[in-house]
């Protein structure tokens, strides 16, 4: 399981849904005309003219930071997973299967308000007192092996995870790296414009006001919120950048644990591993990747300068802002008022949608089970399994077509592109919780650390043993997808194969611009600038002529300097070098799915539909998919940490680099959607 894979962030594909046509009506009348700007000529801005009327229309409710196509899926796939939740609930004291059960009664103790406002933050004291009785280097690193798989996920200040190998993919090895920041990315810790400077402050009053929940004075709670924040900027200090993470050979220092010792001192490594019970690497010889090695060495330093009252101030932060959401309504509303303020809301959202999504974290692939009964019926699967093959091909005959590609290099593109593992909607297996124990008698607390300490388990558990390529790194009502280049896959589950982004009863024109673009795009992951890197079998290996690579660095250079050009909001431009690898595959993705829909043609002509050709259905249905609207605060925070574009560039940005778009609207040299040098990768 990796734990760094290239992922299209779902987030960013939010907006309301088209009214859907009764079952059985062929075809479904889209692309909507009604969220139409038509007013805006096509070849000035797409994106408007796509969803100008939607956009000037649609209104964010209270407790939404954006809305969209893709909102609008997560929570419709959130009604589905409401109604299996509320019927098990219903009916767990009687239930017979003991998932089931499991489902209802997790369920049920999330819902149940009343029981946390009056427990408050009772369930957390046996950890607070734990916390408060460190003294010693020694009960220090036990609370970090205790909070590596209980309460805290991920061991704080640093994560621990399973890895493949990138050097030999079919094994897994433990992965150190970075971590313990309260803010979203570590960057936020150093800009120095007023909104992060104000930022920090509010950061810090946050925890403040949580210090004085869980009992502190005024005047100690400030100096406690003064001591995380110094220890977490400091730790921020020697963190990687975002840019800087987004180079896998930058991110594998494979080394013994004897090797960490000498790098890290201080800290009894091996001595941690067994008390967090990885035996794998319980050993000074055994090997993992120390992904920051600068990172690991301030770790280290910080364990012999920084006073151990600072420490317990740090984990006793960590662990209460971690349970925030769930002892009672006073520290909710405390840790909403601050998510506000970084990503815009008004209002929270309803309690079920929160529970439904913690026990979709919690049992996902029980949960998913029951989703895709009632949600995803074979003929959808067997309809996506044509699309990928179909776009797999189109892919194929891209590679072999590249003019700046040698006959060597495209020969071991091929290899790769044949090698693909395809996962379409949920898991041949599903994973057993039979060992998961969910208490009634518990608070809801108690049971969220007994999941997540039965999940964090489960996944060390795999360090030390070859890969299990079956895995799945999404729950199957995800409105997501991904590419793993460790285990060269491209997986798509259920809960994104919905309208819009997947109809089986649109045309075809219109489902391969919206989901056929989506499959595009995770296959040419495969060969952005990360992607590339990897091997057919996902080993991090240079399978490229050293010519071949200098011209794709060149075609991709022209990509950064393209998107550096955009505003994401108010006046941050995006990060070219961020965004590059998802900006290759929207542009990626979409030129192989027009190509895909031609080659389903099989030369005959599209058929004219409510007035549109089917090249500009296709882009009209591809536009109309990624309609959003975003809270200015959320496109900050967006900017700054996420690898992809905003909407409307990932719709405007490749779609002005396409001939295919060109000629389907009639636009001309010197229009806005036509790039004077446009760009083709793949």
């Amino acid at each position: 399981m990796s734990s760094r894979p290239l992922v299209v962030a779902a987030l960013l594909c939010a907006a309301v849904l088209p009214a859907i046509a009764a079952a059985g009506t062929l075809p479904v009348p889209t692309p909507n005309p009604a969220f139409m700007d038509t007013s805006c000529a096509p070849c000035r801005d797409f994106y408007q003219y796509a969803n100008g009327a939607w956009l000037a229309t649609a209104e964010f409710p209270a407790s939404y930071n954006s809305i969209g196509a893709g909102r609008d899926m997560a929570d419709r796939n959130q009604e589905a997973l409401r109604s299996v939740l509320e019927r098990t609930s219903a009916k767990a004291a009687t239930e017979k299967d003991p998932t089931i059960r499991k489902l209802g009664q997790f369920y049920g103790l999330l819902m149940d308000s009343a029981r946390a406002d009056r427990e408050g933050a009772a369930p957390l004291q046996a950890a607070l007192s734990r916390i408060a009785a460190i003294r010693t280097p020694a009960d220090l690193r036990k609370e970090f092996a205790h909070s590596s798989v209980v309460g805290i996920r991920g061991g704080l200040p640093f994560r621990l995870d399973p890895e493949p190998d990138p050097a030999s993919s079919r094994n897994t090895i433990g992965q150190v790296a970075q971590g313990g920041l309260g803010l979203p990315d570590r960057d936020y810790y150093f800009r120095t414009d007023e909104k992060s400077k104000t930022l920090r402050a509010d950061y810090v009053a946050f925890m403040g006001k949580v210090f004085q929940l869980l009992g502190d004075p005024a005047e100690v709670a400030t100096k406690k919120a003064a001591a995380v924040m110094k220890l977490e900027t400091a730790l921020a200090e020697s963190s990687l950048t975002a840019v800087q993470q987004r180079d896998p050979k930058a991110l594998y220092h494979k080394m013994t644990v004897r090797e960490l010792g000498s790098l890290a001192p201080g800290f009894d490594w091996v001595a941690y591993f067994g008390e967090a019970e990885v035996p794998a690497l319980a050993s000074a010889n055994a090997s993992l990747d120390v992904s920051m090695p600068g990172f690991a060495r301030q770790f280290s330093s910080l364990l012999a300068t920084t006073p151990m009252e600072s420490w317990r101030n740090y984990l006793e932060w960590h662990y209460a802002s971690s349970s925030l959401g769930w002892m009672g309504q006073q520290y909710f509303d405390v840790a909403f008022a601050f998510q506000a303020k970084l990503m815009g809301a008004k209002a929270p959202q309803p309690r079920w949608k929160r529970a439904s999504r913690a026990v979709d974290n919690a049992m996902g692939e029980a949960l998913g089970k029951a989703y895709v009964e009632e949600n995803f019926p074979a003929s959808s699967k067997g309809r996506m399994v044509e699309l990928v093959n179909n776009l797999q091909a189109a892919l194929r005959d891209r590679i072999a077509s590249r003019p700046w590609m040698s006959a060597a290099t495209k020969a071991q593109a091929g290899t790769k592109l044949a090698a693909v593992l395809k996962k379409i909607g949920y898991p041949d297996k599903w994973r057993d919780y039979s060992k998961l124990e969910i208490d009634p008698s518990l608070p809801a607390l108690a049971n969220l650390e007994r999941a997540t300490e039965f999940d964090r388990r489960w996944q060390l558990s795999f360090i030390g043993k070859p890969v299990d390529r079956m895995l799945w790194g999404m729950t199957p009502p995800t409105v997501n997808a991904y590419y793993n280049p460790t285990f060269n896959e491209i997986v798509f589950p259920a809960g994104i194969l919905t309208p819009p982004q997947f109809d089986p009863r649109v045309d075809d024109a219109v489902n391969y611009g919206a989901i056929g673009m989506v499959i595009g795009h995770e296959m040419t992951h495969g060969f952005d600038d990360e992607g590339r890197q990897y091997d057919a079998d996902g080993n991090l290996k240079d399978w490229w002529t050293p010519e071949d690579s200098k011209k794709f660095d060149a075609l991709a250079d022209k990509v950064v300097e393209q998107f550096n050009g955009y505003v994401a909001v108010d006046t941050l431009h995006h990060n070219g070098r961020l965004t590059l690898g998802e900006n290759i595959a929207d542009l990626g993705g979409l030129t192989i799915a027009f190509r895909a829909w031609q080659l389903s043609l099989k030369g005959k002509p599209a058929p004219v539909i409510g007035g549109f050709t089917g090249e500009q259905r296709f882009f009209l249905g591809f536009a109309q998919a990624w309609r959003s609207k975003i809270r200015p605060e959320s496109m900050r925070m967006y900017a700054l940490t996420d690898p992809h574009s905003m909407p409307y560039w990932r719709v405007n940005g490749p779609l002005s680099n396409m001939d295919e778009f060109r000629h389907a609207f009639g636009c001309k040299a010197g229009d806005a959607m036509v790039r004077a040098e446009q760009i083709t990768i793949w």
